[in-house]
């Protein structure tokens, strides 16, 4: 390639780079290299974080009870559901890491965060009486009026969407494909699948024989309400053949460029999804201020 050639196509790949929109700050977090759940992925600029969620949830659940009261309907949200298990995107993304819980209760959820979350559900449980009928069909927008008063397009719960968002602006669809698409693109790299071989020989010489790190999540005989014992050994053998050969990391760093590429490719869709996600967070912020 001539001099003149390689400066044009160095210009091209700088004007192609500066045309790309920016990408939006990434949710901050304590990184710390031993703990999986502190590391952060590209893709997460792109997606609410708990905050914002949160924040969107219940201006759309004021928007609704709102609606609701006008036609003399006193609705609840269900309860927010506590987090279990996983705490952020990346915490067991790459399976087990945290020592102390695999010792107590191998791959199953904290046995304290799994009580609240079952019983939140129960609280949440749909009604079926004439009344809670009655309910969803202002809801959804099932009729056009109830009680003489007209039902907005959509029910309650389009007016929620008109006032707040619709789903698609809070989860970008783009962001979520790019976001499995990686994940699991990441697991044929070569570098993470040496480390998956590696991972398994290990374990074969402890006793057990899986051939990727998440089999052991998907083994059928753990699938019991509390951990066995074999279900407790097989964790601590998988956290010590994992943190021998570096297999989570190995593997983020393995979707970390699969997701660059996916950003780099789709700039344009992302930046508007997070507009989209921003004009949303705002909209919330003024409902639950009562200025919207």
């Amino acid at each position: 390639m001539s001099v003149i050639a390689a400066a044009l196509l160095a210009a091209g790949c700088s004007s192609a780079d500066s045309d790309r929109p920016p990408r939006p700050p990434l949710p901050a977090k304590n990184f710390n290299e031993a703990d999986p759940a502190t590391w952060t992925l590209p893709i997460e600029a792109y997606l609410p974080t708990d905050e914002e969620e949160r924040q969107i949830g219940r201006a759309r659940n004021a928007v609704i009870a709102d609606c609701m009261k006008e036609f003399g309907f006193q609705w609840r949200p269900a309860p927010e559901l506590p987090k279990v298990g996983s705490k952020t995107l990346t915490d067991w993304r790459y399976g087990v890491h945290d020592a102390a819980r695999a010792k107590s209760r191998g791959y199953k959820p904290d046995a304290a965060e799994q009580a609240a979350y079952d019983t939140a559900m129960k609280q949440g449980a749909v009604r079926d009486d004439a009344a809670s009928q009655a309910e969803e069909k202002v809801l959804k927008g099932t009729v056009g009026e109830m009680g003489g008063k007209a039902v907005p397009k959509g029910g309650c719960s389009g007016k929620a969407v008109q006032r707040v968002a619709s789903p698609d602006a809070v989860y970008s669809r783009t962001a979520q494909d790019i976001s499995h698409d990686a994940y699991r693109r990441a697991q044929k790299d070569p570098a993470v699948a040496e480390v998956f071989g590696k991972w398994s020989a290990c374990m074969k010489e402890s006793g057990y024989s899986y051939k990727e790190p998440l089999d052991t999540v998907d083994d059928p005989r753990f699938k019991t309400a509390e951990p066995t014992d074999l279900e407790i050994s097989t964790a601590a053998a998988d956290l010590a053949c994992r943190g021998r050969f570096n297999v989570a990391k190995a593997w983020f760093d393995a979707e970390v460029k699969l997701q660059d590429t996916g950003i780099d490719k789709h700039a344009e869709e992302l930046d508007e999804a997070r507009k989209a996600l921003d004009a949303a967070v705002r909209n919330a912020a003024n409902v639950l201020a009562g200025t919207r």
